[in-house]
């Protein structure tokens, strides 16, 4: 009686199941107890199983033929007149007999193995919802919490209990959890392991600005404004083009809010990280000049064929363009899918030299080089540092460091 009560447990377990619909439930239980009764009487047509979840109440009742006596071909779908009589002394040849089968007549490793299989298909239909659940919602914005953290991710759990694993290279720098904290990210990629579902999260995904900013900024949500492009460098700096269909909506004004209220709530999520809101235009000079702010462009040359830029500034806007660590003119050049160099404005023209006149001590082919790629002063040259000389031109390291003393020289 103890294994029935085991798998009657097995139900409950079941039952209680949240993520799995009624159809579903009745279907997989039916169809263990089938392949009990086909594995004991070697078919299953004859015999109705009634299952009901709610309660954990299980019939199983099996139909034979009644037939005269001696003539039964088969015992499992037919029963001889003088036994069926045995259970009802009303019966007729042609009747059916039915008869109730009890969990126990199985035997009780039947009824063990049946438990095992339960369990097995509910462990599995649990891991199919969870899969199919999460890979619905990739690039939505959840919540969960900290559950442990380990030197290359850290184990979240969300509301359900399940398993979301935020790896180190999608926390932000600066990201520091205790267990029990909660924790904002976006599904970023689910994916089956081992016929185990593998959720993981990030929060250095353009994807978790993107949802950060439809939720602080009604209009966007409401698609009145729309982000065109997210860059990214997580913890230190992101560009974000938006756009709006609506004359009368200041894009750029309803991202940032009153006094910065609603962008501030995404900087601190960010840890600090610095967020320019620009206004989306299709006219590629206005476009760069946006995406190097803070800095004030003197002028730009494009060269719309192999996708680069040339800027020119003053001398006091050229570290504003660059950035600290590069990241303003890298993330200028990823928004705008231009390769932007930085060159200052030639202000004090009357204290510059024309590279020609260094003829008698750097070789011609040299200073065709130079002007080759617009170098046609010393302080063009010295306004660059060595490694953008090399990267820009086809000289060699130690030529440059040559070139760089003869210039020098002029000036001391």
């Amino acid at each position: 009686m103890s294994n029935n009560i085991n798998l009657i447990d097995s139900f409950q377990e079941f039952k209680e199941f949240k993520n799995i619909d009624r159809p579903t439930v009745i279907s997989v239980l039916e169809e263990v107890f089938r392949s009990m009764i086909r594995r004991k009487y070697g078919a299953d047509e004859n015999c109705d199983v009634i299952v009901n979840p709610d309660n954990g109440d299980l019939e199983i009742w099996r139909t034979r033929v009644v037939v005269e006596d001696g003539f039964s071909e088969d015992d499992d779908l037919e029963i001889e007149l003088a036994d069926a009589r045995k259970y009802d002394p009303d019966l007729e040849v042609g009747d059916d007999y039915i008869e109730e089968i009890t969990l126990e007549s199985f035997g009780r490793r039947a009824i063990l193995a049946a438990r095992q299989t339960l369990v097995s298909k509910i462990l599995e239909l649990e891991k199919d919802e969870v899969f199919k659940k999460y890979k619905d919602r990739e690039g939505e914005l959840i919540t969960g919490e900290v559950y442990q953290i380990w030197k290359k991710e850290t184990l979240v759990l969300d509301d359900d209990g399940n398993e979301l694993i935020l790896p180190k290279t999608e926390q932000i720098p600066a990201d520091y959890f205790k267990k029990g904290d909660s924790i904002r990210a976006v599904v970023h990629k689910v994916e089956m392991v081992n016929a185990n579902p593998r959720i993981i999260i990030s929060r250095t995904a353009p994807e978790f600005l993107q949802r950060l900013f439809e939720l602080e900024v009604p209009e966007i949500f409401d698609g009145l404004i729309t982000i065109r492009k997210i860059v990214r460098e997580p913890g230190e700096r992101a560009k974000v083009a938006v756009e709006s269909y609506d004359d009368r909506i200041d894009p750029v004004g309803a991202c940032v809010g009153m006094k910065g209220s609603r962008i501030h709530g995404i900087v601190r999520e960010l840890r600090n990280e610095n967020i320019d809101v620009i206004n989306f235009t299709n006219n590629t000079q206005l476009y760069i000049q946006r995406a190097l702010s803070p800095a004030r462009i003197g002028s730009i040359k494009l060269d719309d064929e192999h996708k680069t830029a040339a800027v020119y500034l003053k001398s006091d806007q050229v570290s504003l363009a660059i950035g600290r660590g590069g990241h303003n003119i890298k993330l200028a050049g990823k928004l705008t899918g231009y390769e932007i160099d930085v060159y200052r404005e030639a202000e004090e023209v009357e204290e510059d030299v024309d590279i020609e006149e260094f003829a008698d001590e750097i070789d011609g082919w040299i200073i065709d080089e130079l002007k080759r790629v617009g170098l046609d002063t010393a302080k063009s040259v010295l306004a660059l540092s060595v490694d953008d000389l090399v990267r820009r031109t086809d000289l060699e390291e130690n030529t440059i460091h040559e070139i760089i003393q003869v210039l020098q020289a002029e000036f001391e």
